[in-house]
């Protein structure tokens, strides 16, 4: 028996637009803010996850072609690339630095490499997340 979960999918479509702006914002606040790398990643897992629950996982998958675990592991090389280039520099571990850059669109734009790193534990947790969601779900598949 096949379900009519129209209004299902048409919720989430707009619901996942928000919640992916939301996991957005709260990683670009986290710098001055609440917020950051990793309760950003978990807010845009969350949006993977609910369209995952609203869709099948072979119609997402057609969307969005990621393999979660690279995600993951890229998140994990930004991160800690990130951490051992201080090193390199001759700075004490997980030093970061900033300066403020004449950007052509943006006009005088303040960039530090604590967003390069908050960017990989985003990148981590949305790998991590999805893979244990869905690695769950196949368990569930073949009971």
């Amino acid at each position: 028996m096949k379900i009519n979960d129209v209004i299902l999918r048409t919720v989430v479509k707009a619901v996942v637009f928000i919640v992916l702006t939301l996991g957005i914002y709260l990683f670009f606040a986290g710098h001055n803010a609440p917020g950051g790398g990793f309760i950003g990643g978990l807010v845009l897992a969350s949006a993977v996850v609910l369209m995952y629950l609203a869709y099948d996982i072979e119609t997402v998958q057609k969307t969005m072609p990621f393999d979660f675990k690279k995600i993951a592991a890229i998140g994990v090389l930004l991160a800690t690339g990130t951490a051992i280039g201080s090193v390199l520099f001759d700075v004490p571990f997980l030093s970061h630095t900033d300066a403020y850059y004449n950007l052509p669109l943006l006009g005088k734009t303040h960039l530090t490499t604590v967003t390069i790193f908050e960017a990989g534990v985003a990148l981590t947790v949305v790998g991590v997340v999805v893979t244990i969601i869905l690695s769950i779900s196949e368990e569930g598949e073949e009971q």
